[in-house]
């Protein structure tokens, strides 16, 4: 079961970035905002049709659940907002690679304490050296980024 949802966490990292890569150049021609309200608008109606036929019918359960849970929707804007900023910009690797980074900082930290679900996994050496090595992917890429930019522009 644990690689079944390993290959789904992958599968949903394949369609994050592709997602993320034609938002970007979407984002060019229509804006950001648009692009952001496009994507939502159109999961929202997606989400809804689901809902309606394979929901648990609790769907009017967030007024009780805890003021702060609900703060997740802007999260998710938050996201998907600056990801369509930054990819035009510094690309999708450098803009993904970044946003797993900033996933992998939260998730150690949250882990760590404990935060929202309970369940402690504390800092160890492994995941902070896994860590730097992504910031450290992350330099070489954009790197290499911008040698390929300059000599796109030269040429």
């Amino acid at each position: 079961m644990q690689v079944v949802l390993v290959v789904i966490a992958l599968i949903a990292g394949i369609t994050l970035s592709t997602q993320s890569s034609v938002n970007g150049a979407f984002s060019k021609k229509a804006g950001t905002l648009e692009s952001a309200f496009l994507t939502f608008i159109t999961g929202g109606m997606i989400l809804f049709i689901i809902t309606l036929f394979f929901g648990e019918g609790n769907f009017l359960e967030f007024f009780s659940a805890p003021k702060w849970q609900l703060t997740a929707v802007w999260f998710g804007v938050g996201y998907l907002f600056l990801t369509i900023v930054a990819i035009p910009k510094i690309g999708v690797i450098a803009t993904n690679i970044s946003a797993v980074i900033g996933q992998l900082t939260m998730g150690m930290v949250i882990d760590h304490f404990g935060l929202f679900e309970g369940m402690v996994i504390h800092f160890d050496v492994k995941r902070i050296i896994a860590l730097i090595l992504m910031v450290i992917a992350l330099r070489l890429i954009y790197k290499a980024d911008i040698k390929n930019s300059l000599h796109e522009k030269l040429t």
